[in-house]
């Protein structure tokens, strides 16, 4: 049976701790896998933190990354029998959370109509940039940059992702993965020092 967003067995915070958390493994994935929920819902409260702040990390928005974090554990529940644990479940699940928040990000394109390029992403980011004089810290200014290259610079820089798994992830060449890494990290410096 199908967990849901709002299915008490799930909490509704990403990474609450259990009242007495040992380290949980194997045996809740396989149990999980059967249709255990008290099984899967200890997997949700081990992952859901690294999977919430890759989320926040891709988006720049809390609260689209909380519905987002929700949605990857209602996939990985539907998805936990294609687990074949030819590596570990926490790359597994990861590989679950950017591929589905890359969908959302299509998705979320197609519902306005067009992609938005990155210049106009910059220039309708400006208006909610920080006033004179005010340092951003490091999360602000991820948030600043353009999807494509605040996609490339979270997976490259912060989650360890080769030129060419992000280039097969977002469907551009490794070549335009490393200009857009460039751009996030020129446009990260800018904001940094401002």
């Amino acid at each position: 049976m199908p967990m849901t967003a709002n299915d008490p067995a799930i909490p509704t915070r990403p990474g609450q701790p259990l009242p007495s958390s040992p380290l949980y493994a194997e045996p809740d994935i396989a149990l999980a896998a059967a249709g255990d929920r008290l099984a899967f819902e200890r997997l949700y409260r081990l992952h859901s933190g690294r999977v919430f702040s890759l989320c926040a990390r891709m988006v720049s928005d809390r609260n689209e990354a909380e519905e987002l974090t929700q949605d990857v554990f209602v996939r990985a529940w539907e998805k936990l029998s294609l687990y074949r644990g030819e590596s570990a479940f926490s790359t597994w699940l990861h590989r679950l959370a950017v591929n589905l928040v890359l969908n959302h990000r299509k998705t979320m394109a197609r519902r306005r109509g067009r992609e938005l390029d990155d210049q106009e992403q910059i220039d309708g980011r400006a208006q909610h940039s920080v006033h004179p004089g005010m340092r951003m810290d490091l999360e602000q200014a991820i948030g600043t940059l353009p999807p494509g290259a605040r996609q490339v610079f979270v997976l490259h820089d912060v989650e360890g992702y080769k030129h060419e798994e992000i280039a097969d992830l977002l469907g551009v060449t490794a070549g335009g993965c490393k200009a857009q890494l460039h751009r996030a990290r020129r446009l990260l410096r800018e904001a940094l020092n401002r």
